[in-house]
């Protein structure tokens, strides 16, 4: 009792340690990349994109309704408080793994649980995730839970009805799949725990159990959670189209039956005494009672909400939203490489829901590929990232293709150096024995390596970290060395429990190894990443961090010999010095509370749009911002944001229709039949299909969209296959101009010279459905409201009529007018924000510092439009902003960077014209910083084996553009500053 109790307020209170370091830390507003469409889903129960999360979703709307006024806030401390709560289930499960090794030993125990809880609480990887409204903290805690509870049902497997916890375990694993899927993971080490505790051990009971845990695993995924709304989706087909029932009726009909299925069953096994079975049938019951979250997404999607990712409004949908058929398939076992060529398959008729029944909208496809193509175990598979697989696996280019296809040899080549290595092992390395530097890496020895910060070990395999610029180094708050001291304690504690306690060894070890390993067999990632992944192993470092906690069972037992009476102290102390470190080392880079940058450039880029306009993005970090800032907090509600990515999908394009929140319905000008499923997904130029076609002649867009989106068969051809494909006739194109409309509505200033046509060549020979879209919505706008893009859009060849307002880019009229001075300097002075880069000492990564970047090239483009007019006076006023704007020790000027030093041109662009416009002294701040930076750069590339920056490689391009920056400075000192004879 006395062990009972102090563990329990000892677990609280490193839990509670866990949620303060994660709410004094928490991002201040919305986060880039998936959470702002988190929180915009939360705040009024919406869905976001597949597979969905709507147990998080009704979490979020729980938390928001309790702090109404700062709904990015209330989901922040969700996670924050998830995560929080993980670190206690952690506690608890190394005391209970610890107690089997030192029974006897109350202090050891719990001095285990605190440093492994407190060394995980500090990792990089769970702490990003603690801190934002992302559904990986809340994972985590869900995957921590179901863990405990299996550990929960070894303790007290003997006592009456002790089963219950295993019903719990799953009615828990049904509840977190409306949240992510990873604690499907730890069902493998359940089986284990179920399987030492019930079962005298051997060999083969062991290799039966892990194989059934793998099983079990399976058949949650794929039949539970695919299969069964895909069974219930058919049922609702036949209901439908051929009782002529209504929808939902075959669906519910479908689960009807299952519960009477699992009745009877249950009736059985009672009558039977079969135990296994009526466990598994109670565990199933629960699992699927805690999944029917998923019903809430349905009901929400027949509502037509704002966010209604893939419009799950009927069975047929949700099928295809949990199998994620939005996104591409990969091989597993047998499949192509990258060279293979792809011959299509159908396989059955796709549905999609109509007015009163099912109708067909295309066929299902697979790809089938000759069997020379294919080898055992693909790891090269994907065509799309073929350049990234050739460069890394040293094939050469030719004009034809590749040098070779990829042989058995290139396929283990890239599991162990890239899937194994670079994206496992690099960030397991980053939690536990450092990182070099915030910078996406790939592959190169400077940019996202992981570190031991002994520099005789670093320099062996990375070049002379010394000479490293300090960018990428010193300076950079994502240098985080922590000597391999979590990694060793982290090993002490896996042989001790090796050695001590062999069954919870296997146990743990199956849990580090489903939620690690294993991930990286299935998801058999692609090269070139948007961005890193860290963030899906995490239960992997959960499972290291209770070897961490074990091996202050070791450090306990040396300081015993050494110290006598003063052991336990001095070791307790010792260990704890590891997550200090962590904690000491990682705390500038995950510290978010004066971050706001997400909301900033969402509202910059609103406030750039002029009412009732219509906004095309580009990706998630300039479309999730803006739909938290529009949906949560009500941010200009009339600007209608649309993702040209996702404008290539029916279920996108169907809202346009109607209004949403106070944006005016939009004409797409194609119906919903000529749009749905697979059709026109591309159209071709006729004259790329048909070398016999009448040369390119001037056409009117809206002619040709309506007459390409109509039945005209002069438009329509097919394929040998007899596959349907639509043509468009021309690559010259006009867009009349109403020009009296253009001067009424503000579209143009009375000063401008407005075009009475717009005349552009389409470049490619096929246009994908995201584009026609687009073209289609300009086309049936007829200049009535306001057309704005986030970057500069050349896919169609228009982009000459692009206008810089503000931070978007507007349609006009008007032929190369760069920017719209008046409108871009009122919003850059007076309305734009810098999302705390103004204060000093704000952590930015590299992400951020991207969309600080984008922030910074408006105030360059802006300033330089000045000089060109002949204001120098108010282009120095334009600079300075910006320049107050960002801190130098939150936004440097000089600072290494991807693709062409990018980061480092755009400060050049600063620094030249701040000489154009007279600013010596600001120009001088701007060129010291960039010289700094480059130069260094520069060196450290010389410093590195021949090997290692050879021509072509991406250090040698990087420190190309180095050089041809300080030349550039140079030329503009020698320019602008006289020099004294």
């Amino acid at each position: 009792m006395q062990f009972r109790k102090a563990n329990n307020i000892t677990g609280w209170i490193v839990g509670g340690i866990a949620c303060i370091v994660y709410l004094m830390t928490r991002e201040a507003t919305g986060s880039f990349w998936d959470c702002g469409e988190f929180i915009a889903s939360a705040s009024k129960v919406q869905i976001p994109h597949p597979p969905g999360a709507p147990l998080f979703i009704l979490m979020g709307r729980i938390c928001i309704l309790l702090s109404p006024a700062h709904p990015a806030m209330a989901v922040n401390t969700l996670s924050a408080m998830g995560s929080g709560l993980s670190i206690l289930f952690l506690f608890w499960t190394i005391t209970h793994f610890a107690r089997k090794i030192v029974p006897d030993d109350t202090f050891t125990i719990l001095a285990a649980g605190v440093v492994g809880a407190l060394a995980y609480t500090f990792t990089d990887s769970f702490w990003f995730s603690a801190v934002e409204a992302e559904v990986y903290g809340m994972s985590g805690f869900f995957t921590a839970l179901v863990f405990w509870v299996a550990l929960k049902w070894e303790n007290r497997a003997d006592e009456p009805g002790a089963d219950r916890w295993i019903v719990l375990l799953f009615f828990l694993v049904g509840l977190s799949i409306g949240v992510h899927l990873l604690s499907l993971l730890v069902l493998p080490a359940v089986v284990m725990i179920y399987y030492f505790r019930r079962y005298p051990f051997s060999w083969l009971g062991m290799c039966v159990a892990f194989v059934t845990g793998c099983v079990i695993t399976g058949v949650v995924q794929i039949v539970v959670i695919q299969k069964t709304v895909g069974w219930a989706g058919d049922l609702d087909i036949y209901f439908v189209n051929k009782l002529g029932l209504p929808f939902f009726s075959g669906f519910a009909t479908f689960y009807f039956l299952l519960a009477l299925a699992i009745a009877a069953g249950l009736r059985v096994a009672k009558r039977r005494n079969l135990g296994f079975l009526r466990l598994g049938l109670w565990c199933l019951t629960f699992l699927l009672i805690g999944y029917s979250t998923y019903i809430t997404t349905m009901e929400r999607s027949n509502a037509d909400p704002g966010v209604d990712m893939f419009n799950v409004d009927n069975p047929i949908s949700l099928a295809g939203y949990l199998g994620r058929d939005q996104y591409q398939d990969f091989p597993l076992l047998y499949g192509q490489n990258f060279t293979a060529r792809a011959h299509y398959v159908n396989d059955g008729d796709r549905y999609a829901k109509g007015e009163d029944k099912y109708v067909v909208i295309g066929r299902k496809q697979h790809a089938e590929y000759a069997a020379a193509d294919k080898m055992w175990l693909p790891r090269v598979w994907d065509a799309d990232n073929a350049d990234f697989y050739a460069e890394w696996l040293g094939i050469g280019k030719t004009a034809d293709g590749y040098e070779r296809a990829p042989n058995q040899w290139d396929n283990l080549t890239w599991f162990l150096t890239y899937q194994l290595h670079w994206m496992y092992w690099r960030y397991f390395a980053w939690n536990f024995i450092g990182r070099q530097n915030d910078l996406q890496g790939y592959g190169n020895p400077r940019d996202g390596n992981w570190i031991t910060g002994f520099t005789w070990i670093d320099n062996l395999w990375l070049g002379d970290q010394n000479k490293m610029p300090d960018t990428a180094r010193s300076a950079n708050k994502g240098y985080n060395p922590m000597y391999g001291l979590p990694f060793l304690l982290g090993v002490l504690g896996f042989f001790v429990q090796f050695r001590r306690g062999r069954k919870d060894w296997v146990i743990n070890g199956v849990f580090f190894f489903f939620t690690g390993l294993a991930i990286i067999l299935y998801l058999n990632q692609p090269g070139n990443q948007p961005r890193e992944r860290d963030y899906a192993y995490t239960g992997s470092f959960y499972a290291f961090a209770v070897w961490i906690g074990l091996g202050v069972i070791v450090v306990r037992r040396f300081a015993g010999r050494l110290l006598k009476h003063r052991a336990a102290g001095a070791a307790a102390i010792l260990c704890l010095a590891v997550p200090i470190l962590m904690a000491a080392r990682q705390w500038d880079d995950h510290d978010r509370s004066h971050k706001t940058l997400a909301l900033s450039m969402a509202t910059n880029y609103l406030e750039s749009c002029a009412p009732n306009a219509i906004l095309f993005t580009f990706g998630d970090n300039d479309t999730y911002p803006l739909l938290f800032a529009q949906e949560a907090l009500g941010i200009r509600p009339d600007v209608r944001v649309l993702n040209t990515s996702l404008l290539s999908f029916d279920w996108y394009i169907r809202p346009l229709r109607y209004k949403i929140n106070q944006s005016d319905p939009i004409d797409p000008i194609w119906s919903a039949e000529a749009v749905a499923g697979d059709n026109r997904d591309a159209i071709y130029a006729l004259s790329y299909v048909d070398r016999n076609a009448p040369p390119d002649t001037l056409t009117d867009l809206e002619t040709m969209m309506r007459e390409v989106g109509g039945d005209d068969p002069a438009f329509a051809a097919q394929t040998r296959d007899g596959e349907t494909f639509h043509t468009y006739p021309s690559h010259l194109i006009t867009i009349p101009v109403d020009t009296a409309l253009v001067r009424q509505n503000g579209t143009v200033d009375p000063s401008d010279s407005v075009v009475s046509n717009l005349f552009f060549r389409i470049p490619a020979n096929a246009i994908e459905k995201g584009d026609a879209m687009v073209l289609s919505i300009i086309a049936a706008n007829h200049w009535a409201r306001p057309v704005y893009f986030t970057s500069i859009y050349d896919a169609m060849g228009f982009d000459g009529y692009l206008r810089q307002d503000g931070l978007a880019y507007r349609l006009v009229p008007v032929h190369n007018q760069a920017v719209h001075i008046a409108t871009t300097k009122d919003k850059l002075l007076n309305v734009f924000t810098f999302g705390g880069a103004e204060r000093p000492g704000v952590y930015f990564d590299e992400e951020n510092r991207s969309h600080l970047l984008t922030l910074r090239n408006a105030y360059i483009s802006l300033a330089a439009s000045l000089i060109g007019a002949g204001r120098p006076s108010e282009a120095r006023a334009v600079l300075e902003r910006c320049d107050r704007g960002t801190d130098p020790t939150s936004m440097p000027y000089g600072f290494c960077s991807r693709y062409g030093n990018y980061h480092n041109h755009v400060s050049t662009r600063f620094a030249t014209v701040a000489y154009q416009a007279g600013d010596l002294a600001l120009a001088a701040k701007v060129d010291a910083s960039v010289r700094k930076d480059c130069l260094q750069q520069i060196a450290y590339t010389a410093s590195l084996p021949a090997w290692r920056r050879r021509p072509g490689s991406f250090l040698w391009y990087e420190g190309q553009k180095a050089g041809d920056i300080v030349h550039l400075l140079d030329s503009l000192k020698t320019r602008y500053i006289r020099r004294d004879p």
